[in-house]
């Protein structure tokens, strides 16, 4: 995970907001034997055993190089994340093991891969007024179901991390009733990026990593009270990336 991804979603806050109640940063390591609830481990999840002091697990751990935390795998830079939704936390992981959660109720639902697409609907902007019916008080904001909590959760970037909104879910309901990217978010591991400027409104629908990574580096680069040179050409290469990367919404998704 990239040092942007590792400020997860329990920062300070700005004193209008609170810490958002989403995915915390890491997955803590398994430890070996059975998996919580069963007899044995988890199926599909190859369980981490610890060698003695100064064997190989020790000299894997103090080689420098970053690791898949379900397998120990040797990451490649651009890997895969997966949400434990037990612990409300994201895993770095290799290939092999991202792709054994790509399916509904994998490891009986806890685990789910992110989704590594970016989406967007050009045929259905979204208007001022219903920006405002959300009443969210900043020009950028993302919005994620949190399924343990049972209801959409709205955040946005400051100097202590993620701060919460208190967001009108009646208003979000009816949003999303009316605009289908909104309607296609997929819980827990998928967020609506919102972004208002004098020219217009952008919405993407994105991985859930990709705002952890945002909040992250713009939290490293701020500077005083609007965050300064650096948090704007790191938020204008995060919308061009998106911009660049964003497919037309499939009516199907």
């Amino acid at each position: 995970m990239t040092a942007g991804t590792q400020a997860g979603a329990n920062g300070t806050g700005a004193p209008a907001g609170r810490s958002v109640t989403g995915l915390r940063r890491f997955v803590k390591r398994a430890e070996a034997g059975p998996a919580r609830g069963g007899t044995g481990a988890t199926p599909g999840i190859v369980q981490i055993a610890h060698g003695a002091p100064g064997g190989r697990a020790a000299a894997e751990e103090n080689d420098g190089r970053e690791r898949c935390e379900m397998c120990r795998e040797v990451l490649t830079e651009r890997h895969g994340h997966v949400v434990d939704l037990e612990k409300r936390s994201l895993a770095c992981t290799c290939r092999a093991c991202y792709l054994l959660f790509t399916h509904e109720g994998a490891a009986g639902g806890r685990f789910r891969a992110v989704p590594d697409h970016v989406l967007h609907d050009p045929d259905h902007p979204l208007t001022d007024e219903d920006w405002n019916e959300l009443q969210i008080p900043v020009a950028m904001a993302f919005f994620f179901f949190n399924s343990e909590l049972d209801r959409v959760v709205a955040g946005y970037p400051s100097p202590g991390g993620t701060t919460e909104c208190e967001l009108d879910l009646a208003a979000w309901d009816r949003l999303a009733a009316a605009y289908p990217l909104l309607a296609a978010l997929a819980p827990d591991v998928e967020a609506i990026f919102a972004h208002r400027t004098d020219r217009g409104r952008e919405v993407f629908l994105i991985p859930i990593d990709m705002c952890y990574s945002l909040v992250g580096e713009l939290r490293l680069r701020w500077s005083g009270f609007d965050g300064g040179a650096e948090v704007r050409e790191s938020l204008a290469a995060f919308l061009d990336d998106l911009r660049r990367r964003a497919l037309p919404l499939n009516r199907e998704h």
